[in-house]
């Protein structure tokens, strides 16, 4: 499986294009939000070759949605969440104005997601993990085979989601964390929602926040 990764919007959030050797690809939080950005995408998916099948995000907060509808106006493909994120998604299209983003269009799901789905399109398996924390239907997609997860907002190099937006909770995130990521493999690449990529074993020895080997 091939991970491709754009930062987009003001909040340089990490979009995902997962793909394999038959071209059929996945789009996970689509955040471009202006018609540059989306032609960046676009652009991507067209050079590649690549057949959508797929929109999913890990959780609906405004910088990882923006540009859902964009994507299924495409694409036309199911785009699935979890049930618990579908009122934060909803709420997008009352504050988006405030943040500047004046052309916000929404995008509701075809279906949902929980823990224990496997999403299947091509050779690629996405193992669904439960991740609730930085928002109540937090959702993380873990590819076994190849040990990478597509975290979201759960966990960053040297730092942990943020728990004081609405559905949020501090022991909910470091429980996710702990009996959930940290129960992986130590090798297992975590693609963030934002800044770089780390692994399991790097996050579970020194992240201030959250790292076993602190905690003991």
């Amino acid at each position: 499986m091939t991970v491709h990764s754009f930062t987009f919007n003001p909040f340089q959030e990490n979009t995902y294009v997962i793909y394999n050797e038959t071209r059929e690809a996945a789009i996970i939080d689509p955040g471009c939000y202006d018609p540059a950005e989306q032609r960046v995408l676009d652009q991507f998916i067209t050079q590649h070759n690549l057949i959508v099948k797929y929109l999913l995000n890990t959780h609906c907060h405004i910088d990882h949605v923006l540009g859902n509808a964009h994507v299924l106006g495409k694409y036309k493909v199911p785009f699935l969440i979890h049930l618990k994120e579908e009122a934060l998604l909803r709420a997008v299209k009352t504050y988006s104005s405030n943040y500047g983003f004046q052309q916000y269009h929404e995008a509701l799901p075809s279906g949902y997601v929980t823990e224990g789905d496997t999403i299947r399109f091509g050779n690629t398996e996405l193992e669904v993990i439960f991740l609730p924390g930085h928002s109540p239907g937090h959702v993380g997609f873990y590819h076994r085979v190849d040990r990478v997860i597509l975290s979201g907002d759960v966990l960053f190099e040297g730092s942990i989601g943020r728990t004081d937006l609405p559905g949020g909770d501090f022991n909910t995130l470091i429980d996710s964390i702990h009996k959930k990521l940290f129960t992986l493999p130590d090798d297992v690449i975590v693609y963030s929602g934002h800044g770089s990529t780390t692994t399991v074993g790097e996050e579970k020895n020194t992240n201030p926040f959250c790292a076993l080997s602190l905690s003991k």
